[in-house]
């Protein structure tokens, strides 16, 4: 089993402003449809309120929510109520960590890869991306090449680091 962290940020570190995304890069959603489909997928309560629900569950992709809330119930989803029950629900499968902050914190000691999108735009929030230490963390093929969005024009990147 691996444990890959994935989410988009800003420069500075935010990847989201009151439960949504302070952009829309449409690449980037179909990046990580891609690169999570036919996985389980864990993401904490919150990120999975902020997906609309027409989709939800994520599609072709067993969601498990991490939430505190021993009656939570989230259709269509696995509920699980700690990190460990959270790897138990994912058996040994591959498995992505898709948000939010709280989440992404409590996994990085166990992630072995990161996908990170970084949005060039300058956007205040109130959720931050883990900091990687560039001590445990490699970026392989480091191409700063950047792209821009057909909607509206936003620049960003993938990058894509692996724990040393």
């Amino acid at each position: 089993m691996t444990i890959t962290l994935i989410w988009a940020q800003t420069p500075t570190g935010i990847i989201g402003r009151d439960g949504t995304l302070p952009w829309h890069v449409p690449e980037d959603m179909a990046h990580f449809r891609d690169l999570t489909r036919g996985h389980p997928v864990i993401m904490g309560r919150g990120t999975w309120d902020s997906l609309p629900p027409r989709f939800r569950p994520l599609p072709d992709r067993d969601n498990i929510v991490l939430t505190r809330d021993p009656l939570f119930e989230a259709a269509g989803a696995l509920v699980a109520h700690d990190l460990e029950e959270a790897l138990r629900l994912v058996e040994n499968r591959d498995a992505w960590v898709v948000g939010g902050g709280e989440i992404y914190a409590l996994f990085l000691p166990l992630a072995h890869r990161v996908e990170r999108t970084l949005v060039s735009l300058d956007v205040g929030g109130d959720t931050r991306a883990p900091t990687l230490d560039r001590l445990d963390w490699k970026r392989t093929e480091p191409d700063d090449t950047w792209l821009t969005s057909t909607a509206g024009g936003t620049r960003y990147r993938f990058e894509s680091y692996v724990r040393r």
